[in-house]
């Protein structure tokens, strides 16, 4: 792990959790919707996303699945955390069941960007908004959309992280038999999280920081080698 005082890159082979699975993928979005006293929920984060994922055509709660797509896609999603989490873990419901706000992590609204142009809009606004600081997570192997989303908004919030939480979500299968298809989908995606970068360092940003886990890592260190090549290996100051 590396820390630097103007601003921080991490780049972490393993993270304080368990392992590089997620686990097996499920539904990010409930079936029907859950209401609870807004007493029982502790925050609301706004996770915003750029996947070279395929939206989920068979199973749409998923939002995204396992295919990849031959572009770069741009969503926000809103997660709540109850008030009964514990710091390190993601509570989550069993299996396909909805989750209830109450006691798991729910991702409770999706909204698409058409494309880059709005999405850089939508991110640069809320970077502004939050102190000019932006945390990019990179996932690992064995990861479904839903694991990123979650996974993130747990680190967003047990560390009180002071700017706009980014998840750069590559196409990984979910499945531990699928590291071949993961890493070539990782490979695939070194261009994508290098155009993610750079449009942020677009917005009025002054520090981009980066968690990368497990294979993300890999994905994270070609692209910092892709920028280092074209000679902006910091993108202008305002990465690590």
């Amino acid at each position: 792990m590396t820390v630097r005082s103007k601003s921080y890159l991490v780049v972490a082979s393993a993270l304080a959790v368990t392992g590089c699975a997620g686990g097996k993928t499920h539904d990010l979005l409930n079936r029907t919707t859950v209401s609870v006293p807004a007493s029982d929920i502790a925050a609301t984060h706004e996770i915003f996303v750029a996947t070279t994922r395929q939206r989920a055509t068979k199973e749409p709660r998923q939002v995204y699945d396992g295919d990849r797509s031959l572009t770069t896609s741009f969503a926000r999603v809103d997660v709540t955390v109850p008030k009964s989490h514990q710091v390190g873990a993601i509570e989550r419901a069993k299996g396909s069941a909805n989750s209830n706000p109450a006691k798991d992590f729910t991702a409770k609204d999706v909204t698409f960007y058409e494309g880059a142009p709005q999405f850089a809009k939508a991110v640069g606004a809320d970077i502004s908004m939050r102190g000019d600081r932006a945390l990019v997570f990179v996932h690992g192997f064995n990861n479904g959309f839903d694991d990123g989303i979650y996974r993130l908004t747990q680190i967003a919030h047990d560390t009180k992280y002071p700017g706009t939480p980014v998840l750069f979500s590559w196409a990984s299968s979910g499945k531990t038999t699928g590291y071949i298809y993961d890493k070539e989908s990782a490979n695939a995606a070194r261009d994508d999280l290098e155009a993610t970068l750079r449009m942020l360092a677009k917005t009025k940003v002054k520090s981009i920081d980066i968690i990368a886990h497990s294979m993300g890592t890999w994905v994270t260190m070609e692209t910092l080698r892709q920028l280092a090549i074209t000679g902006d290996r910091d993108l202008g100051g305002k990465l690590g």
